[in-house]
């Protein structure tokens, strides 16, 4: 009978071992090196049920692994685990989820030069988003939050000899450290103030003393999920994170990394204070929008699933700044699902169409590829959030309790919703159906097996996974107890609350897909070789396709102050630093070496000159010449 301990330990270090092994060993054996990867993939998944097993529903579980595991003077901490309900779902997740995007790659990157290094990379990965699932405290979840943006790096920068993929992982990584910064500022305060870095105890210490938190720790720590999960301001990273493959964007940039923005908020939600979670829930209100209206306009298939998950990440945000820290993590769940369901298949289309991206140059995929096309038309209704799909319930879940909390962030992400259905709607008609626009969807087939299979698994968890919780009535007691805890209101006044925004929903929330749908369809038709929005309305297109000039102004700022500023305090350092406190110091030193060296040529004539010059200075002054 394995402990709980041991299955942990299991978990995290099966993919380093996987990595270590790889780095050291099969850098130059791609498919074995690949199998190994997938199999500690399934190791992984097999290890988390097997928790799930033996773990007692609702219970929460605290491991020390090791005591004083990092000591200096009076600061130290202790390597442990945490388990409780979410992170039993979120090592779900990633490793059932992750085990199929590793069996998809097996067929995509199947014949690339760098397959050893890729898979490596996924198993650094795979480690490091373990490591964040069931650390104990803010040190080692920093420390594993560190190692998560190192891997998306390396994994973007898997084409580095493309200008385009370097450039993006330099951003992505770069971005992330803006956020991370506040976020290690605020561990470092968070410590200062309590005393540990421990969830448990500081769980423990602010529930005897509430007001011993405030505003600033939440602020900073938030920074940490907003650089992560790609939040306005640090949003600009995640669609140039695109130029990586394309299971990497699936796996970490839909699934898992950018939703540990998200459960990290969900593990530390006793921080928070009323101010800070109402700036989380507009900023993610805000993304729901935002991310929605960008995606109208792109034409690159997974630059569309990209800004698609900006949007999702924002249904999440919005969801635990009202209140409902259940609902984020429900809504997390089933957006891997659908979100990974949708990167994977995109990844088939461009493999069938020769590596083409373009969705303008499609056309005719339904017919070529089948198998593809029903599930991403699945993943495509459980994203736009089509009844008694997963999307459905936890996307629905959440607007239920904005309905209840909040009338104008209800009508917005109702709108968003809206808009959801409609870009996702322009994708499928212009992509699959009409006639190839292109020699490459010409020539397009479908995805071999390896790569079929995943994509069928996924569309069975995005069709079903949303009845586990088994709505309405389990899921409205899970979130109506996070409407309790947070705001303290009867069960009654709840109850009402609940009935009216589900009935309103279920009205609304129907229209606004169907709307957006066949919106869509009638907007674009089947197989439009031109985008029709650029076409009838250029001007709201120009305005959309902007994106707000985000990325120029950041580009400006890099540019015209930064690098301005940079140049200014270069000049400074050789000026003040280099030219008067290095080379000055030194050269004054060096002249008075060399006056002194004058002084001490060994020659008894210039001896006996300076002592005569001395005695007549000395004369001199005796009888008052210089007086």
């Amino acid at each position: 009978m394995y402990t709980e301990s041991t299955l942990l330990l299991g978990v995290l270090l099966t993919p380093l071992i996987s990595a270590v092994v790889i780095a050291l060993f099969l850098r130059k054996q791609g498919d074995i090196a690949a199998y190994l990867s997938c199999f500690s993939a399934l190791a992984i998944a097999c290890l988390s049920i097997q928790l799930f097993s033996i773990i007692p529903t609702g219970q929460e579980i605290y491991i020390t692994i090791f005591k004083d595991y990092f000591q200096m003077g009076t600061f130290s901490f202790d390597l442990g685990f945490l388990i409780n309900p979410d992170t039993l779902t979120l090592l779900f997740v990633v490793s059932f989820v992750g085990f199929w995007i590793h069996i998809f790659s097996l067929g995509y990157m199947r014949t690339d030069d760098g397959k050893a290094r890729y898979f490596g990379g996924l198993s650094v990965f795979m480690f490091s988003m373990l490591g964040i699932v069931i650390a104990d405290n803010l040190i080692m979840i920093f420390i594993f939050w560190e190692l998560v943006g190192f891997s998306s790096y390396a994994l973007i920068s898997h084409y580095f000899k493309t200008e385009k993929a370097a450039n993006a992982s330099k951003k992505a990584f770069i971005v992330n450290r803006v956020g991370d910064l506040g976020f290690l500022i605020g561990i470092v305060i968070t410590y200062w103030q309590f005393g540990t870095s421990n969830l448990l105890e500081l769980q423990s210490i602010i529930g005897l003393e509430p007001s011993s938190t405030n505003w600033i720790i939440a602020a900073l720590l938030m920074c940490g999920f907003i650089g992560k999960s790609a939040q306005f301001p640090l949003h600009v990273w995640l669609p140039d994170a695109m130029a990586g493959p394309t299971p990497v964007s699936a796996l970490i940039h839909a699934a898992t990394m950018v939703a540990a923005g998200i459960f990290f908020l969900i593990r530390i939600e006793f921080l928070f204070t009323p101010d800070v979670l109402n700036v989380i829930a507009w900023m993610g209100t805000l993304m729901a929008a935002y991310g929605g209206l960008c995606a109208i306009t792109q034409s690159d298939i997974k630059k569309i699933l990209a800004y698609s998950t900006l949007s999702q990440l924002g249904y999440m945000a919005a969801a635990f700044g009202l209140g409902y820290p259940g609902l984020a993590l429900f809504h997390l769940a089933t957006h891997a699902f659908f979100k990974g369901l949708l990167f994977l298949g995109s990844a088939s289309v461009i493999h069938g169409c020769h590596h083409e991206q373009d969705i303008f140059k499609m056309g005719g995929l339904a017919k070529k590829m089948p198998f593809t096309t029903v599930t991403f038309a699945i993943g495509i209704a459980a994203l736009a959030g089509v009844n008694y799909l997963s999307g459905y319930y936890s996307k629905d879940s959440i607007l239920v309790a904005a309905y209840a909390e909040h009338t104008m962030i209800f009508w917005i992400l109702m709108g968003s919703a809206l808009v959801t259905a409609f870009y996702m709607g322009r994708l499928f008609w212009i992509a699959f159906f009409g006639s190839p626009k292109s020699k490459n969807a010409k020539n397009a087939k479908e995805s071999p097996f390896v790569m079929i299979l995943p994509l069928l698994v996924l569309s069975i968890l995005a069709l079903f996974g949303g009845k586990v919780a088994m709505w309405p009535e389990n899921l409205s007691m899970s979130f109506l107890s996070d409407y309790r805890l947070i705001n303290g209101l009867s069960d009654s006044i709840l109850e009402d609350a609940y009935h009216q925004g589900h009935t309103l929903l279920k009205s609304i929330g129907t229209l606004a897909w169907i709307f957006g749908i066949l919106g869509s369809l009638f907007f674009y038709g089947l197989g439009s070789k031109n985008d029709n929005l650029g076409i009838r309305m250029p001007s709201l297109f120009r305005f959309l396709d902007s994106k707000l000039l985000i990325d120029e102004f950041y580009l400006w700022y890099v540019k015209k102050v930064q690098q301005k500023l940079a140049d200014f305090i270069h000049l400074m350092d050789l000026l003040l630093i280099g030219g008067l406190c290095v080379r000055g110091t030194a050269g004054f030193i060096g002249l008075l070496g060399y006056i002194s060296r004058a002084l001490h040529t060994g020659s008894i004539g210039a001896y006996v000159f300076w002592f005569a010059s001395g005695l007549l200075l000395f004369w001199a002054y005796a009888i008052g010449i210089f007086s």
